[in-house]
C-alpha cells in the first residue's frame, strides 16, 4: 500500500482507516446521515449540479466516498456507470448496502486514494468527484493530483467540493453557547505537517469511539490545492467560494429556504465550501472519450 511513504506516514494511514472503520456503525446509525430517509442529493448544493452539467452517458468516480450517500446521486441523475472508493473497509461495506437498499447501480471498491489507478485496473473516467472532508486525510497532496489526473479521460474533469479553510480555522471563541463572535483558531494554509487528534468523538451524533480514538489530518491551503492540481496537468476551469453549508457548523447559523445553513445577516459573509472544476487536456481530441 502506498509503499512511496515512509513508514510513519504508512501507520498514520492506518490509524486513520481503523478510525473510520470504527465510526462507520455510528454514522450509519446517525440522524445527522440519515441513510434511510434522506434524499441523495440533498448533500449537493445546486451549483454543483450547474458546474458539472448533464452525467448521461458518462462515467463518474467518486474518491473518498465513505458511505457512499453522495456517490449515490450520480447513478440516480443518469451517469452510464458510477464507482466509489473508500480507505474504510466498514464504510465500503455499508455503502453497498445503501446502494442496493435504494436499488443504485453503484459499484465500490476498497483502498487508499493513492493506489486508485491499480485498484481500479487502469480504468479512466469522464468525471472524478471528491471532497467535502476528504483533503484533510491526505498527506501529499501533488501526488493526490496527479493520481487524479491519470484517472480522467482526455477532456475529463475534476471536481472537488471541499471545507473552504476559513471554515476549517475559524471557530466559536469562547465555546460558550451563548457567544456567536468568530476568531481565527487554526491554520489556513498547509506546512505543520501530520496534526495527531483525539478522534474519540466524530462529527455526528451517537456515542463515543472506544478503540481507534486516534487519528490524524493535514492542513491544505487553497493556493496548494490551486498549484498541485495545474502541476498535474489540469486546466482550472472555475473555483466558487460559498456561505452555505448542507449542516449547521455552529449553533447560531440560520437555516436557508433550500435547507442548507449560513451565519446570520448581521455575521460578515465568509466562505465556507469552495467548488473547483478543473479539466484534463482534450489531447486534439474533440469532445470527451467514452473509450478508456
Amino acid at each position: 500500500m502506498t509503499d512511496f511513504f515512509d513508514e510513519a506516514t504508512r501507520a498514520r494511514m492506518t490509524s486513520i482507516e481503523a478510525n473510520w472503520d470504527e465510526r462507520t456503525p455510528i454514522h450509519v446509525a446517525s440522524l445527522f446521515y440519515d441513510v434511510a430517509g434522506r434524499d441523495p442529493q440533498d448533500w449537493f448544493a445546486g451549483y454543483e449540479w450547474a458546474d458539472l452539467g448533464d452525467l448521461a452517458g458518462l462515467d463518474v468516480l467518486h474518491l473518498q466516498c465513505h458511505l457512499g450517500t453522495e456517490t449515490v446521486a450520480f447513478a440516480q441523475r443518469g451517469a452510464r456507470s458510477v464507482t466509489g472508493l473508500d480507505l474504510s473497509g466498514a464504510a465500503v461495506a455499508e455503502a453497498r448496502r445503501i446502494a442496493a437498499d435504494q436499488r443504485a447501480a453503484v459499484e465500490y471498491v476498497h483502498g487508499n486514494v493513492y493506489d486508485a489507478a491499480d485498484l481500479l485496473g487502469g480504468r479512466r473516467f469522464d468525471v472524478v468527484y471528491t471532497g467535502k472532508g476528504a483533503l484533510c486525510y491526505l498527506p501529499d497532496l501533488q501526488r493526490w493530483a496527479a493520481t487524479c489526473a491519470g484517472l480522467l479521460r482526455p477532456g475529463g474533469r475534476l471536481y472537488l467540493v471541499e471545507f473552504h479553510p476559513a471554515l476549517v480555522a475559524l471557530g466559536l471563541m469562547p465555546r460558550d453557547p451563548a457567544e456567536t463572535g468568530l476568531t481565527l483558531r487554526g491554520d489556513m494554509i498547509g506546512g505543520r505537517g501530520p496534526a495527531e487528534l483525539d478522534a474519540t468523538h466524530t462529527y455526528t451524533d451517537g456515542p463515543a469511539l472506544t478503540r481507534a480514538t486516534t487519528s490524524y489530518e493535514w492542513v491544505h491551503g487553497l493556493g496548494e490545492v490551486v498549484t498541485a492540481l495545474s502541476g498535474a496537468g489540469l486546466q482550472i476551469r472555475s473555483l466558487r467560494e460559498s456561505d452555505e453549508l448542507p449542516w449547521p457548523r455552529w449553533p447560531h447559523m440560520e437555516q436557508t429556504p433550500r435547507g442548507w445553513w449560513r451565519l446570520p445577516e448581521t455575521a460578515p459573509k465568509v466562505p465556507l465550501f469552495y467548488a473547483l472544476l478543473a479539466e484534463a487536456s482534450s489531447g486534439g481530441e474533440r469532445g470527451r472519450s467514452k473509450t478508456t
